[in-house]
């Protein structure tokens, strides 16, 4: 497709789901706050850089638009998951990993949990997993890739549908903290017996099924069944769902939304981390975060080359090695932001392998206290004030991949000399 066949298109501004087909084939899925500036982010002449080689070949492939409204951002997240699920379309399908994104998970109890779990999680607790760590579960819903947005679609479906966690103990005669915030209907007291528990958690299944019609029948009947039985307070709680149904306040996601889909495209940190024992068997990773999550598949291991510890630990020098090599691949995407481990002296090496790329790549360096956490950021107040729990995940994250491939080594180095 061109630009020329975008113009063609009659595409609402308006939330919904829009497909990318070639014939009958839908190639690719995608949720918008507005379907039509959300499609025609896709023909900017800097597609590449913002959204990466996959999609412009995918748009090449594309010969026809086609998008379904919602009335909410809400229910386009949904129904997106929902249709990726049903139809697998290539180009959703091979730039996801399920193991690491978000799943809904309802358990299979008397009074269901309602919690999220990741995709790995969730296949170690499965049914057919190991004796013990089974999980019964009612219904799962995802996988949902960005985590921010899951927990604010979860908020408001909450405010709409009250529902116990796992710190709510049923029928104990103590109120947990969210029946106390209105965020529990008070299974934990009595207030909501199980028979009138189950039907709110049968509405949360039909929302995440993206039957949000169905359940609009269902309570209107209901409140005119409890209406007739003069049961005024019950009745007013229906009326009460039927109209925040109607009018699902998202604004929380709909800026959510904006700030991953709109105004980063696709931010990707890079955060690098150097491992060795006493300066020797020395290596360096990079892993990367992409929307707010870990993109696994982009992580790149390095056995440092330069300094083997001859004249002690040096991990500056390291460091210099490791971003060289990285830069030097001009195939792979630039970041948006680097994180390096260490104070001044790393930031500032960092910056000047930066300045010689001619890009816009900010740079934030990590310090830490006595014990390993952090203690400080280094670097532009913006961008750490934006983007300071990614930072900290990915400068954890490569720590904890470092160490890991380090001792992988050193155990396949020592099985070799046996």
């Amino acid at each position: 497709m061109t630009s020329q066949d975008f113009k063609k298109q009659k595409l609402p501004d308006s939330p919904g789901i829009y497909f990318f087909k070639t014939g009958k084939d839908v190639l690719y899925v995608g949720k918008a706050t507005s379907i039509r500036e959300r499609v025609k982010s896709y023909f900017s002449k800097d597609l590449i850089d913002t959204r990466g080689p996959l999609l412009v070949k995918m748009l090449h492939e594309a010969d026809t638009i086609y998008f379904e409204h919602t009335d909410s951002v809400l229910e386009a997240l949904i129904l997106e998951t929902n249709y990726i699920k049903k139809l697998q379309p290539f180009y959703n399908s091979i730039s996801k990993d399920d193991k690491s994104y978000n799943y809904v998970v309802i358990t299979k109890e008397k009074f269901p949990v309602i919690s999220t779990i990741r995709g790995h999680e969730l296949q170690l607790k499965s049914p057919s997993a190991q004796a013990g760590k089974s999980l019964k579960l009612k219904a799962s819903f995802g996988p949902f890739p960005h985590g921010a947005q899951l927990k604010e679609a979860l908020k408001i479906v909450r405010r709409i549908f009250p529902y116990r966690d796992a710190k709510c103990k049923p029928e104990s005669g103590k109120p947990c903290f969210n029946f106390q915030i209105g965020l529990c209907p008070g299974v934990c007291i009595g207030e909501m017996n199980a028979k009138d528990y189950q039907k709110m958690i049968r509405n949360i299944i039909l929302f995440f099924q993206g039957k949000k019609s169905m359940i609009i029948k269902n309570l209107e009947k209901e409140m005119k069944i409890l209406a007739k039985s003069r049961e005024f307070e019950k009745a007013n709680f229906v009326k009460r769902q039927i109209f925040a149904l109607n009018h699902i306040q998202d604004v929380a996601l709909l800026k959510n939304h904006k700030l991953v889909s709109e105004s980063q495209k696709h931010f990707r940190i890079e955060a690098f981390d150097i491992a060795h024992l006493s300066g020797k068997d020395t290596v360096g990773v990079m892993v990367v975060i992409e929307d707010g999550e870990l993109n696994k598949n982009e992580y790149r291991k390095f056995k440092v080359r330069g300094v083997r510890g001859e004249i002690g630990i040096d991990d500056t020098r390291n460091l210099r090695e490791i971003l060289s090599r990285r830069f030097a691949h001009n195939e792979w995407r630039m970041p948006d932001m680097i994180v390096v481990d260490g104070g001044v002296a790393q930031k500032t090496l960092a910056k000047k392998i930066l300045d010689g790329l001619e890009q816009n790549i900010g740079v934030v360096s990590v310090i830490k206290d006595e014990k390993h956490r952090p203690r400080k950021l280094l670097g532009g107040k913006k961008d750490i004030n934006i983007h300071k729990r990614e930072i900290l995940l990915a400068n954890s994250e490569a720590h904890r991949f470092a160490i890991s491939y380090h001792k992988n080594l050193r155990n396949r180095m020592f099985r070799g000399l046996k």
